[in-house]
């Protein structure tokens, strides 16, 4: 949602009607992974894609025959369908993605929730009677819920949700119901955008915040000392926080969706910051140093009471072996690490 939420919100305050295409399931080769987005206006306007280019002209043709229908309607493409050809998905997958009108009200709760930086599952009804086709319901993170689909069914549908919203991974599931037989959901999983977190405004930083952003993370810089944390040496990133540590993580949420990486070299600065991220449910933390460095932290660390389990989680030297020299190859071997531990790769 994240890469259409901009072209969204600026038709929906013009008043045009918005469909949404939204892939639900893929098989073998596909361009794009499940909950891919693309949306696009009668006009012809269009923001994302589900295929990287394959199929967008036959799954805009649908949209716009439905919205005068006000319907879902599911699509499917693969190589075994003599249509793959004609809409380009020759390259041996199949596809299968479900359109129907945006609700502007839906939108806006979503975009509120993405704005606080809340993570939140939206779910809806793909496959069920035609009374309760497309029907939609939003989970939040903090157990809150928004809308409803029927009655009987909200409560067997949160309780699979939250377990999806938890892994933080969209996908279609059926359930099997008393109500109304067997239905199909897609739990939309939209976390917050990650977030780098650079401890020490160091010339690292500089390069590692516009590599970051380049990927679509929020960057925030925390270093109380104010030759290193300022506007001018960093002047794109979201958040520049002159402050020590202990300050700073109180103004900064600490999620699933956070990086946090040590790069002053100072002991005052980085070991309080570890102390205070290794607790949290961040999903990468990193410390420059040589291995050296990194076993004299270590000693520290664990003479201040923390855990050989929790120092485990700390990556360190950082990055991945690069042959760095530079700070610029530094970064970009730093990037490359929390990408590859955010995709659950080898590193």
């Amino acid at each position: 949602m994240h890469d259409v939420l901009t072209d969204i919100n600026h038709w929906i305050a013009q008043n045009q009607p918005v469909i949404l295409a939204t892939v639900a399931n893929t098989w073998g080769s596909s361009p794009r992974g499940i909950g891919a987005k693309m949306a696009f206006t009668a006009s012809g306007q269009i923001t994302g894609s589900v295929s990287g280019g394959c199929v967008e002209g036959a799954v805009i043709e649908a949209g716009l025959q439905i919205l005068e229908s006000g319907r879902l309607q599911m699509l499917q493409y693969g190589v075994a369908d003599e249509t793959a050809f004609q809409v380009g998905l020759a390259c041996g997958g199949q596809i299968e993605i479900f359109v129907q009108p945006l609700d502007p009200t839906t939108f806006q709760t979503i975009k509120t929730a993405m704005d606080a930086l809340q993570g939140l599952a939206v779910v809806t009804l793909i496959e069920a009677p035609e009374e309760l086709l497309g029907r939609q319901l939003l989970i939040f993170d903090d157990g809150q819920f928004d809308g409803g689909i029927s009655t009987e069914l909200d409560v067997t549908i949160q309780s699979a949700a939250q377990g999806i919203l938890r892994e933080g991974q969209s996908k279609s599931i059926s359930l099997p119901t008393k109500e109304a037989g067997e239905i199909r959901l897609f739990v939309d999983v939209i976390l917050p955008p990650p977030t780098l977190v650079m401890v020490g405004g160091v010339q690292i930083s500089i390069a590692l915040a516009s590599i970051a952003k380049t990927l679509g993370y929020r960057t925030i810089i925390v270093d109380p000392r104010k030759a290193f944390a300022t506007q001018a040496r960093f002047p794109e990133v979201d958040q520049l926080l002159q402050l020590w540590p202990q300050e700073a993580f109180q103004q900064i949420p600490l999620t699933r969706s956070t990086a946090v990486v040590m790069l002053t070299h100072d002991p005052k600065i980085d070991d309080p910051a570890l102390t205070i991220v290794l607790e949290r449910p961040v999903f990468y933390i990193g410390a420059l140093g040589s291995r050296k460095t990194q076993q004299a932290r270590r000693q520290r660390l664990e003479a201040a009471g923390l855990s050989p389990t929790l120092l485990e989680r700390i990556h360190g030297p950082v990055g991945i072996n690069l042959g760095a020299k530079n700070p610029e190859e530094i970064a970009l071997s730093v990037m490359a690490e929390i990408v590859a531990v955010a995709r659950g790769a080898q590193a």
